[in-house]
């Protein structure tokens, strides 16, 4: 299987596998070997094919039975804010912490460590009142419990925060207060009781809170540690990642010039979460970008346009059944967005070549958004599409999947949604919170190329950022209480691998380079222990991903932890 130094093209590896899963279902199934020179994929072979490709210099590494396929692309993660979560953030999700005397040990476990007056933070799941044994959030005042000395926040996911007395006090929220009229993700607001106290809960308000800075030292090693952990081990190669700090973004693109950055991280800015609207188009002036272009990349722009469900903030076109801070049985949540706002970013960013990509969760703000683009002569056309996040998780109405298509948007849902709160929109909407949940066969079958992408943030279920869970979602479509969500919208196996592949590519405009297994295309591979194809439906959370090799060098063995190679592997 050698050949000589004459050979044309000689590879630096060849991955041999008797199953390799190409992403083209037209793939000449006697193929079972990839060929990689460089950064990218030679060519794929038959076995006896291979000679004509390698020489003595070759790395052979035979898999076997194992299959090997392209890496994962999360087009739409919070890279910088999961890493941080698990430094110094303490884990009280459930079921671990099934019960609000079970949150309260955890964090009171945290603040006996704790120097009074410090912040004692905790990250809960989105929506936690569901989830815990009491079908409630804590109080402020079961919050109480865990210290009177410091200040306790307990996130349930990136739109809801809980207070203790002492937060409420350090951040200046009593019965007197009134929150500004925007809080970059959405409208602030506070629950009271009542009496007009606050009960301790805060929506679209975690940017509001003076938590603790990190020190950029434990940023960078939070980075480190928490890229591999969080993405890595589960074959996740690409991300499309929703900054958070200038900071996070400097240390990712320093790491990826040192060849340190495990993935390819292609950033959008959060406007004005990180940079104002303006800086954000004009970046250079504040991140400096030096590593190469298929590591690092500032990609877009994200703005928010409503809220979230959790929150009841996320803008719908029917009323919440009941809502605690504001309009009572009327209110719809609110387009936060300002459009004088969205149509400066949507001229600024097609002036700067960057792609848009707007939160909006509630059908009437995606509508909104839309209807923005359209007096703005509608959304680019080309590689580089403006994107709609949460497109495609609740859309009640077909209205709204008429308005992207008028539009020219990129739908962008996320599966895994469907695990975490498919089930709970009936309690926040009634019956039109039964119609349109993730209806990704629907929208496939009308010819929408969906995607799958994790969303990790604060408070994001364990298995957010495995990929394989996220297909086992579009499939199983089970939810957290075990119950089946609309079974008719399951697709295939095949399609859901793409949806986490090729068709996550395509969101960043990168089809063309990733995402499937063709010359040409950036040498991406993962293996993993089982095939797919091969396994029971929930058997596919459990693969492993066996080795990961990023631009065609191994990164990740899970052997031995390590990206170094093993012998199991490669002979």
């Amino acid at each position: 299987m050698t050949g000589t130094d004459s050979t044309p093209e000689p590879a630096d590896i060849v991955v041999l596998s008797r199953r390799i899963i190409t992403m083209d279902p037209e793939t000449d199934p006697r193929i079972e070997a990839v060929a990689v020179r460089g950064k990218r994929i030679l060519r794929l072979l038959r076995r006896d094919e291979i000679s004509a490709v390698a020489n003595e210099k070759t790395r052979i590494i035979d898999v076997g039975d194992r299959p090997v396929m392209p890496g994962f692309v999360d087009p739409h993660a919070h890279i910088e804010v999961a890493c941080r979560s698990s430094f110094g953030v303490v884990d009280c999700r459930a079921p671990q912490c099934g019960t609000i005397d079970a949150v309260v040990a955890a964090l009171s476990a945290k603040a006996v460590e704790t120097p009074p007056g410090e912040w004692v933070v905790g990250q809960a799941n989105l929506f936690f009142d569901r989830k815990l044994a009491e079908k409630r959030f804590p109080t402020r005042y079961e919050l109480d419990r865990v210290s009177t000395a410091h200040p306790v926040a307990l996130r349930a996911g990136g739109h809801l925060t809980i207070l203790n007395s002492k937060a409420l006090a350090v951040c200046m929220i009593d019965r007197n207060y009134s929150p500004p009229p925007y809080s970059i993700t959405g409208l602030p607001s506070v629950e009271r009781d009542e009496s007009g106290e606050p009960t301790g809960i805060v929506k679209e308000m975690d940017n509001l809170l003076p938590f603790s800075a990190m020190e950029r030292e434990q940023l960078a090693a939070a980075l480190q540690t928490g890229i591999p952990k969080l993405f890595t081990q589960f074959g996740v190669t690409t991300i499309g990642e929703i900054s958070e700090t200038v900071d996070g973004q400097q240390i990712m693109n320093d790491m990826a010039a040192r060849g340190d950055l495990p993935v390819s991280v292609r950033t959008y800015l959060w406007a004005p979460g990180t940079l104002a609207l303006e800086a954000a188009c004009n970046w250079k002036k504040s991140i400096s970008v030096t590593a190469p272009d298929d590591l690092f990349r500032i990609q877009g722009v994200k703005l928010f346009a409503d809220g979230g469900f959790s929150a009841k903030s996320a803008a719908v076109k029917f009323p919440y059944l009941v809502c605690g801070c504001r309009g009572g049985h009327t209110f719809r949540g609110e387009v936060a967005l300002d459009k004088g706002f969205a149509q400066r970013a949507i001229e600024l960013t097609q002036n700067a070549g960057l792609q848009l990509a707007v939160h909006a969760n509630g059908d009437r703000a995606q509508e909104w958004v839309c209807d923005t683009l359209l007096e703005m002569g509608g959304a680019p056309t080309g590689r580089i599409r403006t994107r709609i996040e949460h497109a495609g998780n609740l859309m009640p109405s077909e209205v709204t999947a008429d308005k992207w298509a008028a539009a020219g948007i990129i739908p962008v849902p996320q599966p895994v949604f469907l695990y975490t709160f498919g089930e709970y929109f009936p309690d926040y909407l009634g019956d039109h919170g039964k119609i349109g949940r993730f209806s990704f066969a629907t929208l496939m079958k009308q010819g929408w190329r969906l995607s799958g992408s994790s969303d990790v943030w604060v408070g994001s279920e364990s298995d957010a950022t495995n990929p394989l869970f996220s297909v086992w979602c579009c499939l199983k479509r089970q939810t957290y209480s075990g119950a089946t969500l609309d079974a008719d919208e399951a697709i295939t196996l095949d399609q859901a691998l793409r949806l986490h592949t090729l068709d996550a590519a395509s969101v960043l405009g990168e089809d063309d380079v990733r995402g499937s297994i063709a010359p040409g295309k950036f040498a991406d591979l993962i293996v993993l222990d089982r095939d797919p194809h091969a396994v029971a439906v929930d058997e596919l959370p459990k693969l492993k991903v066996d080795l990961v090799f990023k631009n065609g060098k191994q990164i990740w063995n899970r052997t031995t932890a390590t990206g170094d190679g093993g012998a199991d592997a490669s002979h």
